[in-house]
C-alpha cells in the first residue's frame, strides 16, 4: 500500500496551506515516520465510524451501501448485552432508553460478515452550570507565599485561596494543571509537561496536615522550610528534597500507627482507583529502578501487565509501591478538602482546573496507553506569523485508532481525573479534538502533518463525563479554527475561551461587550501573555527583546493599542483605564464566567511564562510579592467589588 493511501486511511493530511498562505507538503520520509507511529485505523464496512448517540434526540444511524440487510445489531457494555435488534432498512433506529456510557456495537449482515464498532451514548449537552454569570480568581498555586508552607504554595494554601475568593465575591479559584510531574527532576516544573494527566503533583501536599506526621520525624524541617520560603522564586530542588523526605517519614508513621479508620480509607481509595493507581505506583517504582525510558526497560516490563504488577506489589518492593499510592491518596484527600470547602461556602464553581494537551513520552500515560498514545510523535503547530519555523511542544497525544479500539475509555479516564475535583475544567488546545498537528521525532516542526481525530466521539465523551461529574468544560479555542468548529463545540455544550487581548478586529480595535458569547470564559490575558501592568509599562517588549525574541509589535503599536483600549472603555461609559476599569468592561460582557488573575490584582509586571523559553526566563518559578494573608489588604476591594458587582457573590445578581 502506497504512502498516500495509508495516509488517507489513517486520516493524515500530508498537504495543507499554512497560516502564511504557503502550501506545505510533508516530506515522504517524515510522512512514513508518522504513519509507522500510528496504530492501524479500522475501516468500517457498515457504518462511517464510531457511533455517537445523544439523549433526547431521535437517534438514527445511516448504514453504508456495502451493508447487506437484514442487519443484526447487538450493544454490549460491562460484558453484558444492553440491547439488540435487526433492521431490514439501510438505517438503524436506536432504542430511546439506552444507558449513557461507552459501549461496543456488533453488526452482522445476512451473509454472516461481522464487525465491531465503538459506541458512545452521551447526554444531549455537557453540564452547563446552574448560575447566570460569575467570576473566578486565577492563581499559580506554586507562587503562593504563606508563613507556614514549605517554599511552594500547597493545598492548605489553596483552601486559604478559596476563602479569599469568597471574601472577594468570586465563584471559585482557577489553577494551572495539577498533573503529576517527575519527582526526580523537580526543576522541570512546567505544569503543562506532565508525567501523567491521571494523577496529582505531590509537591502541593501540605505534609504537616497528614495526621501521622510530626515535626520530630524530620530534623530541622521547620528551619529548612523557613529558609525555603525566602526569595522571589520557588527553590524546586531543595523544596522537593525536603518534602519527599517528610512524605516518606509520614508514610512510615502511617504504616506503624495509623488508626483503623485511616487504614480502611486508604484501602478503599486503592480499590476505587484500581487498576490505574496500581499500575502508576508500579511504573514509578520501575522508573526509579531502571533509570531509563520505559522502552529501554527489560522486555517483561515494557508493557503494563497487571499480573506482573501484582507480583511487584507483593514482593520486596511492596512498601515502595504502597508509598506511591499513599502519596496520591494524600494529595487526593487534600485537594478534595479544598473542593468541599468551596461547596460549603456556596461557591458556584469551586475549583477550575486546566488539562494539558499531552504528556511526556517517557511518562506513565504513554507507557500505560501505548496504542492510544503515540510516543514517537509530538503535538505542535505548523509555521505561522509568530512562529515561522513551526512549533514542537515535545508532548505525546492521543491518536484516533488507539482510542477507537478502546471505546474512548482512556480519554474518558483522563477527563474524569480532573473533573472529580473540579466545577469547571479547561481543555488546552481544544482544536486537537478535531485534528492534531504531529511532528515525528527527529524532524523539524515544519515537517509535521495534520492528523484527523474522531471529533464527534470525543465531544460525546466530554458531554458524558461533564454531566456525570457536573463539571463545566471550557475549550481553549484561540486563533483560527476550521469553519463550523466552534458551532459544533457549542452544540455539545462546551464553552469557548475568550481573551480580551486577542479580541480585536483587523484594524486592531477592541471588540465591544456584545461581541462576547454567553457560554464562554472571558479573561484579560493568560499565563502566556503579559500582565496588565507589564502591558501598560511596555515591560514585556523589553524583556522579550532582551531574550532574543520578537515581541510581534513595536512601541508605536503598543501606544496605538493603549489608545484603542481607552476608546472601547469610553464607548462603554468607562472613563478611567486602570485594571478595575478593564474588569468592569469584561464584567459587562454576556460571557458567563470571568477569570481575573492574581498577578493583575497585585500589579505584578513580569508574566508567569514566556513561550519559547526554558531557562532564559524564570517560567513557573516566580512567587507573588505578597503573602496569602496580606493579599486582601493589598487589593482595592472597593474597586474590585464595584467592577464585578454584576456577577459577584457579594451583592450581585
Amino acid at each position: 500500500m502506497d504512502l498516500l493511501t495509508q495516509a488517507q486511511i489513517k486520516g493524515v493530511q500530508s498537504e495543507f496551506v499554512d497560516a502564511l498562505g504557503k502550501l506545505r507538503v510533508t516530506d515522504p520520509v517524515a510522512l512514513k515516520s508518522i504513519l509507522d507511529a500510528l496504530p492501524e485505523k479500522r475501516v468500517y464496512r457498515f457504518v462511517e465510524g464510531p457511533v455517537v448517540l445523544r439523549a433526547l434526540r431521535h437517534s438514527r444511524t445511516e448504514l453504508a451501501a456495502t451493508g447487506g440487510v437484514p442487519l443484526k445489531w447487538t450493544i454490549t457494555g460491562n460484558a453484558k448485552v444492553i440491547a439488540q435488534g435487526e433492521t431490514r432498512e439501510p438505517v438503524i433506529a436506536w432504542p430511546a432508553d439506552l444507558p449513557l456510557g461507552y459501549h461496543r456495537l456488533t453488526l452482522t449482515d445476512a451473509e454472516g460478515a461481522t464487525e465491531e464498532v465503538p459506541m458512545i451514548v452521551a447526554p444531549e449537552r455537557a453540564f452547563g452550570g446552574d448560575f447566570d454569570r460569575g467570576w473566578l480568581l486565577a492563581v499559580q498555586l506554586y507562587s503562593i507565599r504563606s508563613d507556614r508552607n514549605w517554599g511552594i504554595g500547597d493545598f492548605t494554601d489553596l483552601a486559604g485561596l478559596v476563602r479569599l475568593a469568597k471574601q472577594l465575591g468570586a465563584d471559585g479559584v482557577g489553577l494551572n494543571p495539577l498533573h503529576v510531574l517527575f519527582d526526580d527532576h523537580p526543576a522541570d516544573c512546567s505544569p503543562y509537561s506532565p508525567n501523567s494527566r491521571l494523577f496529582l503533583n505531590p509537591l502541593y501536599i501540605d505534609v504537616e496536615a497528614i495526621p501521622e506526621f510530626s515535626a520530630d520525624l524530620v530534623p530541622n524541617a521547620a528551619a529548612t522550610a523557613a529558609r525555603l520560603r525566602e526569595g522571589d522564586r520557588v527553590p524546586y530542588a531543595d523544596m522537593a528534597a525536603l518534602k519527599w523526605r517528610a512524605l516518606r517519614a509520614a508514610f512510615d508513621a502511617f504504616v506503624t500507627k495509623a488508626s483503623g479508620v485511616r487504614r480502611n480509607q486508604f484501602e478503599a481509595f486503592r480499590a476505587d482507583r484500581a487498576p490505574l493507581l496500581s499500575r502508576f505506583a508500579c511504573f514509578e517504582v520501575l522508573r526509579h529502578r531502571f533509570v531509563s525510558p520505559w522502552w529501554e526497560w527489560p522486555v517483561e516490563w515494557q508493557q503494563p501487565d497487571d499480573a506482573k504488577c501484582a507480583e511487584l506489589r507483593n514482593g520486596p518492593d511492596k512498601r515502595e509501591v504502597e508509598f506511591v499510592e499513599f502519596v496520591q491518596w494524600t494529595a487526593d484527600n487534600q485537594l478534595h478538602a479544598a473542593k468541599e470547602l468551596a461547596s460549603q461556602l456556596g461557591m458556584r464553581v469551586g475549583l477550575y482546573l486546566d488539562v494539558a494537551v499531552g504528556v511526556q513520552s517517557n511518562g506513565f500515560d504513554a507507557w500505560n496507553e501505548q496504542i492510544a498514545i503515540s510516543r514517537h510523535l509530538a503535538v505542535g503547530a505548523p509555521p505561522d506569523v509568530l512562529n515561522t519555523a513551526g512549533q514542537d511542544w515535545g508532548l505525546a497525544g492521543f491518536n484516533a485508532g488507539g482510542l477507537e479500539s478502546q471505546s474512548f475509555v482512556p480519554f474518558a479516564d483522563m477527563l474524569a481525573a480532573s473533573m472529580r475535583h473540579a466545577g469547571a475544567i479547561r481543555i488546552d488546545h481544544v482544536l486537537g479534538l478535531k485534528r492534531l498537528y504531529l511532528v515525528p521525532r527527529g524532524f523539524k516542526p515544519d515537517n509535521g502533518a495534520y492528523v484527523q481525530m474522531p471529533f464527534e466521539a470525543l465531544l460525546g465523551a466530554i458531554a458524558r463525563e461533564s454531566a456525570a461529574h457536573k463539571c463545566i468544560v471550557i475549550g481553549e479555542d484561540l486563533g483560527t479554527v476550521p469553519e463550523g468548529f466552534r458551532e459544533t463545540m457549542q452544540d455539545f455544550g462546551i464553552w469557548s475561551y475568550l481573551v480580551m487581548m486577542f479580541e480585536r478586529d483587523d484594524a486592531g480595535h477592541f471588540r465591544s461587550t456584545d461581541f462576547y458569547r454567553p457560554n464562554a470564559l472571558v479573561t484579560l490575558n493568560t499565563h502566556d501573555l503579559c500582565t496588565y501592568a507589564g502591558w501598560r509599562s511596555f515591560s514585556d517588549l523589553k524583556v522579550k527583546r532582551s531574550l532574543g525574541l520578537d515581541p510581534g509589535e513595536n512601541e508605536q503599536d503598543r501606544w496605538d493599542a493603549l489608545g484603542m483600549l481607552d476608546e472601547i472603555l469610553r464607548q462603554n461609559g468607562i472613563t478611567a483605564n486602570d485594571l478595575y476599569s478593564v474588569l468592569a468592561f469584561l464584567s459587562r460582557t454576556p460571557s458567563r464566567l470571568l477569570a481575573v488573575s492574581m498577578e493583575d490584582l497585585l500589579g505584578v509586571i513580569d508574566q508567569p511564562n514566556i513561550p519559547g523559553t526554558i531557562d532564559e526566563h524564570p517560567n513557573w518559578r516566580q512567587r507573588l510579592p505578597v503573602a496569602l494573608d496580606k493579599i486582601a489588604s493589598k487589593v482595592d476591594l472597593t474597586a474590585l467589588r464595584a467592577a464585578t458587582r454584576e456577577r459577584s457573590l457579594i451583592g450581585g445578581s
